[in-house]
């Protein structure tokens, strides 16, 4: 019977969330609550919900001071630089453009934030493409591939994928991280063929000269506020987090304080720059603590393991230990089908405990999904906001951007599946 309420809540989350008449932070929370009390725990709910609230901490915690400790440098002008000297080596050579575009791309992903690369890439870039007559096509999916294939520690999915099996984001990423080195060099690969493929088309040659508006539009962008400090602090904050020595979230919020007391004087002026962050951190946050309640409830009352015992049943013994890299293959075009919450908190935890059942580590199948879901995926599906903000920037319909850029987004997320078996990092 536990294994039905588990099966109830689950498919009560994904369906509310999909159909966009409850958000993921109301889901998350009202289903496994009601459950819970529905299957006879009474006020033993409370305490699995707060035991999930307990395990998730550390992970809110992370995510709450990676996305202000970013955002701090942004503001005092840390990237701008970079920025700038990419877009006057670039040129007007498209051979340069395309993977000076993916450069840039992943220069704003720092922070994790697909909307950020998508809002500050392609209106930069977009007048650069338009002069030439370069497709916009190309322009959209090289951001794309960029942002999707950085699946860092503090983006959504990484963090959604921790949670939902109450381990760290730093834990699920050290493995990945030779995979996502060879997903990146597929990203300039592409980019290069591209960027050759329409230089061909439009027969420009090499030039250094950029267009004064785009100059203009980057230099009125931040200040070059102490850089040479700020660029330590943040290799410094980088390298204590992925050396596993100090915990991510006192490392982030060292980092912030640190920033804010580097870059901005008064306190007013520091909770102007908390203030300008707050809203998308604070976000995200609560859809984690939900996240917390909906697996501490989910484990602690014995659904998911009754849902992985009746999966396990189900399952031919020969096939399990190919579930991650299926998963890893199949990750991709399942960001069409499924959020990431419903993915991440519904779908993945019960995985998990069912491979677990044939002796397979619970982290093979989170870090199979990570080489797709809302990863790769993410820029192509229609469930989430930062597609139709590629779409409406670039100026191009949604069809033809999923069927310009979903081949190449599939084909990371291929390669890296391989990569991955070729590093044991998931079982074939």
């Amino acid at each position: 019977m536990l294994a039905i309420w588990g099966l109830i809540t689950i498919l009560g989350m994904i369906v509310a969330i999909a159909s966009r008449r409850v958000s993921p932070l109301v889901a998350l929370f009202l289903f496994p609550v009601t459950a819970c009390l529905a299957a006879g725990f009474g006020l033993k709910t409370a305490e699995f919900a707060l035991s999930g609230l307990v395990s998730i901490a550390p992970v809110v915690a992370m995510f709450l001071f990676a996305i202000l400790f970013f955002g701090v440098l942004t503001d005092a002008g840390t990237i701008e630089p970079f920025v700038k000297i990419l877009l006057r080596r670039i040129g007007k050579n498209p051979v340069l453009i395309v993977p000076g575009t993916a450069l840039l791309a992943l220069l704003l992903h720092l922070d994790g934030s697909g909307a950020v690369v998508f809002l500050v890439a392609i209106p930069t870039l977009l007048p650069l493409y338009q002069e030439l007559g370069m497709d916009r096509r190309i322009l959209a999916c090289a951001v794309s591939l960029a942002a999707g294939v950085n699946f860092l520690p503090w983006t959504g999915p990484t963090l959604r994928a921790a949670s939902a099996l109450h381990t760290t984001p730093i834990a699920l990423f050290k493995p990945l991280i030779p995979v996502q080195i060879v997903g990146l060099v597929y990203v300039f690969a592409v980019a290069v063929y591209l960027g050759r493929r329409e230089s061909r088309r439009i027969g420009q040659t090499n030039s250094k000269i950029m267009p004064t508006s785009i100059i203009a539009t980057i230099a009125s962008q931040g200040s070059r506020v102490r850089f040479a400090c700020n660029l330590i602090l943040a290799a410094a904050v980088l390298g204590l987090v992925i050396s596993g020595k100090v915990d991510p979230a006192i490392a982030f919020m060292l980092g912030t304080m640190l920033a804010l007391l580097l870059n901005f004087k008064t306190v007013r002026e520091q909770g102007a720059a908390i203030d300008r962050h707050a809203k998308a951190a604070l976000s995200m946050c609560a859809i984690l603590c939900s996240a917390g309640v909906f697996t501490g409830i989910l484990k602690g009352s014995g659904m998911l393991a009754a849902m992985a015992k009746a999966s396990i049943a189900h399952i031919p013994p020969g096939f399990a230990p190919h579930i991650p890299v299926v998963l890893g293959l199949v990750a991709m075009p399942l960001s069409l089908l499924f959020d990431p919450d419903s993915f991440y908190f519904g779908i993945l935890p019960v995985l998990a405990a069912a491979v677990q059942g044939f002796g397979l580590p619970a982290a093979s199948v989170a870090e199979a999904a990570l080489l797709g879901q809302m990863t790769t995926g993410f820029p192509v599906s229609p469930l989430t906001p930062a597609t139709f903000l590629v779409t409406g920037l670039s100026e191009i319909e949604l069809s033809t951007h999923q069927r310009f850029a979903g081949p190449f987004l599939l084909g990371a997320s291929v390669v890296m599946t391989i990569a991955a078996v070729l590093f044991h990092v998931i079982p074939l």
